[in-house]
């Protein structure tokens, strides 16, 4: 099983890559934020428990959670349209960068 930092690396890197995808710290050097359009498409906690918050339609939200123990409610977002994913080993990391997609369309949707 991968380690979550190492995960962690490949994550940031995939986000980084999303075109007009901008590094933010509004929240300290410990969160960092990945925006599209000056809004958020994802959020990873970079010192404590190793995760990343994604932007996910209501339902499919919920889905999630019922299915994945590492999915849970948005930590310090709407918990209606946030999850946070833990970097735990148990979701694939094809499942993890289809979730940044979807994030970073809703977002995108959202903007035009």
């Amino acid at each position: 099983m991968p380690k979550p930092e190492s995960i962690q690396q490949e994550i940031i890197s995939y986000c980084s890559a999303k075109d007009d995808a901008v590094v933010d710290f509004p929240f300290g050097d410990d969160v960092m934020v990945f925006k599209v359009k000056n809004k958020m498409f994802a959020l990873i906690g970079l010192k404590e428990r190793v995760g990343i918050n994604l932007k996910c339609d209501p339902v499919y939200a919920w889905a999630l959670r019922k299915k994945y123990e590492a999915v849970v409610p948005g930590y310090h977002m709407n918990k209606k349209h946030w999850n946070t994913i833990y970097f735990d080993g148990t979701i694939p990391k094809t499942l993890l960068f289809e979730w940044i997609d979807d994030s970073y369309d809703l977002v995108l949707k959202r903007k035009k």
